[in-house]
């Protein structure tokens, strides 16, 4: 296996650095993982399901989102409608270089985005999600009601998140409050695997259900066990990249050798 950049323009105009991981021979197929929120490529579960799936056949594109790692743009003029748009401008950046993905993977709020991206992707086949909420504006909760009360009544205000400051506008907190995700989902019109600890504290499994509730057939549901939300264990996320891996393989394979074939 090998990896490689692959930066690309949002249509923002500000530019976003991936990581492509290349899989030894001829790939089964491409797909775009999102990771979660105030993450980034690099994070654990990212590098380590990017690669895993990448030991799997699959081509793994995994970028920074705006104002996060090495990316452009700023985390302060982020919100999620910025960050779903960065979605299909990496999907239409990997198709322009011959690597048009069939498979979208989101991670905790970056699995509420590859749901509500799906739709502007005609060529992506399955969806999967891992410790996702079934609502945007879940991920206020991460916000401390002083916090939130502050940017309310200022515009913006620096918070802590994962133990790091940033500053958060109430653009953010009136966007995430704005998107109907479920209706979304009930329109994925994609098979859809829902990946979910029952232990997850930050991202309850509540959120899976109303996912799997939402969503029409076909779709799945794999439980990661005791897997903590940001599967930092390592046999968690090679866990959770083998079964992606072997319940997308009928939605890699090109058309002509497709179920059915």
């Amino acid at each position: 296996m090998a990896a490689q950049a692959f930066n690309f323009d949002s249509t923002h105009g500000y530019r976003l650095a991936g990581k492509l991981e290349l899989p030894d021979g001829v790939p089964r197929g491409w797909a775009i993982l999102a990771h979660c929120f105030t993450c980034g490529k690099d994070v654990l579960a990212a590098s380590r399901i990017a690669r895993a799936l990448a030991s799997n056949g699959v081509g793994v594109l995994r970028f920074d989102f705006a104002g996060l790692g090495t990316s452009g743009g700023s985390f302060a003029d982020a919100t999620f409608a910025a960050d779903v748009a960065d979605l299909v401008a990496a999907g239409d950046a990997l198709a322009a270089a011959g690597q048009t993905p069939t498979l979208l993977i989101g991670h905790s709020l970056g699995g509420a985005a590859v749901l509500a991206a799906a739709g502007a992707m005609p060529e992506v086949r399955a969806v999967v999600t891992i410790g996702a909420p079934a609502d945007v504006a879940h991920v206020l909760h991460q916000f401390d009601p002083a916090s939130l009360a502050t940017i309310e009544s200022h515009g913006e205000a620096e918070v802590q998140l994962a133990g790091r400051p940033f500053i958060v506008r109430k653009t953010f907190i009136d966007d995430a409050r704005q998107h109907d995700l479920k209706a979304r989902i009930a329109d994925l019109r994609r098979p859809l695997l829902v990946m979910h600890s029952p232990r997850d504290a930050t991202v309850g499994i509540d959120n899976a259900a109303g996912i799997f509730a939402a969503a029409k057939h076909p779709k799945s549901f794999i439980s990661l066990d005791d897997a903590d939300h940001l599967l930092t264990r390592r046999a968690d996320a090679d866990y959770t990249a083998t079964m992606i891996a072997a319940w997308a393989a009928r939605y890699l394979l090109p058309d002509a050798e497709g179920p059915g074939a």
